[in-house]
């Protein structure tokens, strides 16, 4: 009997490592990120870079994405000609919650897993959906907010207004982090008057050109809101041309160098900060591990941290800022 335990027992350990074992090749992971020209997209890519350097045997990472996030067309596109390279496996954020379905289901259904990182594609194949929750972090963005305005003009803010400058309409992803936003600030300061969200097609010049616009046109304006690291610069680039730190609180995602800039010369007030590294590391380790048979959450809740001038010297902000600080082979 003890021997035939022993034997089983032996068996399990070899079925495990088995079961762990690279493949005779590395598989070919292709990663698409949303824009090109955002620092936030680079950031994922040194993650899924990091995981192909750390684990070579394992993948071989291939990286595409169009110029802007208003690119959708071109994303579509580029989703396309990966797939018909026939990639072992595919993580991909898309711009659009509904442009890229066809191509992601056709890659499913062909064997390729997809694991989609940052927006939600509405479509329930895909092997994983990793993102921030968005809705619960722009209603952290209005708690800080109200904390910092009281802080600023007292208790009593009746008259005062705030605005949102966005990105795209109609994207999942800043739609949720925007009715987070002001949803939240309804609830805890239903006095502050809101102004209509305004969108600028993830422009910088639209972004400072509509803030410009907000400030000249609203005298009590008190707030402004950033969904993303272009809409958070172009707020920083104008306040700080204006001199409206102190008039003013601003709060945006993400953490590009210009947005961490604008963070320690006053021109932007608290930063929500994602784990876009963590993203791509870990869109990657999911589909390896689907490949290698293992089953992984069917979606995953990334955290974001609140930074400001107080908490952004410690050491794990400022991995989160400066995620290049973490590259391998640089």
């Amino acid at each position: 009997m003890k021997k035939l335990v022993l034997v089983l027992s032996l068996l399990v350990v070899v079925f495990s490592l088995c079961a762990w074992q690279s493949p005779d090749q590395p598989y070919d992971v292709a990663v698409i990120i949303k824009a090109t020209d955002s620092d936030f997209w680079q950031y994922v890519l040194v993650g899924a870079e990091n995981y192909g350097a750390e684990f070579p045997e394992r993948v071989k990472i291939s990286t595409f994405g169009p110029p802007s996030e208003a690119d959708i067309e071109q994303q579509v596109s580029i989703l396309e000609d990966v797939i018909s390279g026939n990639p072992d496996a595919i993580v991909i954020s898309s711009t659009s919650s509904d442009a890229t379905i066809p191509a992601i289901e056709r890659a499913m259904d062909s064997g390729i897993p997809v694991v989609t990182i940052d927006n939600r594609v509405n479509t329930d194949k895909v092997t994983s959906f990793i993102a921030t929750d968005n809705i619960i972090a722009g209603g952290r963005a209005a708690e800080e907010m109200l904390k910092m305005l009281k802080e600023r003009y007292g208790d009593d803010l009746s008259g005062k207004a705030i605005s949102v400058v966005s990105s795209i309409a109609g994207v999942k992803v800043m739609e949720d982090r925007d009715s987070g936003f002001l949803n939240k600030m309804k609830e805890i300061a239903p006095e502050i008057e809101i102004i209509e969200p305004q969108y600028c097609d993830n422009d910088m010049t639209k972004a400072m050109s509509i803030t410009e616009d907000l400030i000249t046109a609203n005298d009590n304006l008190v707030g402004l809101y950033g969904g993303n690291n272009i809409t958070g610069s172009g707020i920083s680039r104008v306040i700080s041309q204006l001199g409206k730190e102190e008039d003013i609180v601003v709060i945006a995602f993400d953490s590009d160098p210009e947005e961490v800039k604008g963070l320690e010369a006053g021109s932007i007030d608290a930063l929500v900060v994602q784990d876009p590294y963590g993203m791509g590391y870990q869109g990657v380790d999911f589909v390896y591990k689907t490949l290698m048979g293992e089953t992984v959450d069917k979606e995953v809740e990334t955290p974001v941290a609140l930074v400001t001038r107080e908490n952004f010297k410690d050491e794990a902000i400022q991995g989160l800022l400066d995620p290049y600080s973490r590259k391998i082979n640089k």
